[in-house]
């Protein structure tokens, strides 16, 4: 195997913006169709997006002029409704969590740009977090260089940190998803046609992860499925293990163990990359991530208790936040620490690598940075 080329920036650089105080809020636009002839307003938003906010809570917002109907606010919920009126429903703006805003470069070229994301930002917009994201801050920094804003090609949990890889041209979008999509392994050879290339997966990663208790073996192969279960606070469902879930596979290497904290480095390479396989797959081996707020033993959540307690939504009318611990709470270690890839038009084999944060690094590691 040729040894990939590792680019590395002259120096450091970094971009983002401060958030403000409140975000824009959200509007939400439906047009009335047959189906929905002569239902009020209320019936319309208390049936569509029950999931939203309870009955008494869509009340809330149409009598608080959150909703037009045609371009008009309409704040009488028993309104009758016709078809083909466009509806809006307007979220009042709100004050997001606390999330790091700067990030670092750690390669890019014309096709592509790889960030360092840092624990505690999200990738997308969702949920609470519609305005503080990486995709955010991507869209702000073109919008000063007046160009088309890179797009994240894959996600990392809110809690990890590292490698986030973005595409910059249609083209590199379309064949870095398909790469993630089919898997990871170590490419062989840095040059290879196209037909040498199909069916051959062409990325592998490699994270850091620091885990609860000590692990008997050096090496671990996990193949256990991630499949879906229903969970409250998370609308479409939570990943678990779970017999009938899809194939996952992760390989574990044991790097240190602490003996004195219950505690073990490892390094996990996946060749799937189904959400939260990481976090699921250490757990079900009796091994979750340290400070994991929500996997434990066996892969599956902690609880499923529904109770829920007062949250960001209450002005809003909305569902408030649940008590439990829900995908996006932070708390573990977990770092994506290295990307091996073919690039998506030179097919030149890239290495791409995330610095440690101190508390995944080795006892060596952190000597020589030390030294150094």
């Amino acid at each position: 195997m040729s040894n990939p080329s590792e680019t590395r920036q002259p120096q450091t650089q970094r971009f983002g913006l401060l958030w403000p105080d409140l975000n824009d809020g959200l509007s939400y636009n439906d047009v009335v169709r047959s189906s929905d002839s002569e239902s009020t307003l209320i019936e319309f938003y208390s049936s569509k997006y029950k999931n939203s906010a309870p009955l008494q809570g869509w009340v809330q917002r149409i009598e608080n002029g959150q909703i037009r109907v045609d371009g008009t606010v309409v704040p009488d919920p028993e309104t009758i409704l016709r078809v083909g009126s466009e509806l809006v429903y307007h979220r009042l703006p709100w004050r997001e969590p606390d999330a790091p805003c700067l990030l670092e470069v750690l390669y890019e070229d014309g096709d592509m740009i790889a960030l360092n994301k840092p624990s505690g930002l999200q990738v997308l917009p969702g949920g609470l977090f519609q305005q503080r994201a990486v995709l955010t801050q991507l869209q702000w920094q073109a919008s000063k260089k007046q160009e088309p804003h890179p797009v994240p090609v894959h996600r990392l949990g809110r809690g990890t940190s590292g490698i986030l890889l973005c595409a910059k041209t249609k083209l590199a979008k379309t064949r870095l998803a398909a790469y993630f999509a089919n898997g990871t392994s170590y490419i062989e050879g840095n040059r290879k046609t196209n037909m040498e290339m199909c069916g051959t997966r062409k990325i592998t990663k490699i994270y850091r992860a620091l885990v609860t208790g000590l692990l008997d073996e050096d090496k671990v192969l996990i193949k256990q499925p991630i499949g879906m279960v229903q969970y409250p606070g998370v609308a479409k469902g939570l990943y678990v293990a779970s017999s009938s879930g899809k194939p996952a596979l992760s390989k574990v290497d044991v790097l240190e163990r602490n003996m004195q904290g219950n505690n073990t480095l490892v390094q996990v390479e996946i060749q799937s990359g189904r959400p939260h396989q990481i976090r699921i797959h250490l757990a079900f081996i009796g091994h979750p991530l340290l400070g994991d707020p929500l996997y434990v033993g066996g892969g599956q959540p902690m609880c499923f208790d529904p109770e829920f307690v007062d949250g960001s939504f209450a002005q809003d009318g909305g569902y408030q936040r649940p008590t439990k611990p829900v995908p996006g709470d932070c708390g573990y270690f977990l770092h994506a620490h290295q990307l091996i890839l073919s690039h998506p038009t030179t097919n030149e084999v890239i290495k791409i690598t995330a610095p440690l944060p101190s508390i995944l690094q080795t006892q060596d590691e952190a000597k020589e940075i030390r030294i150094n």
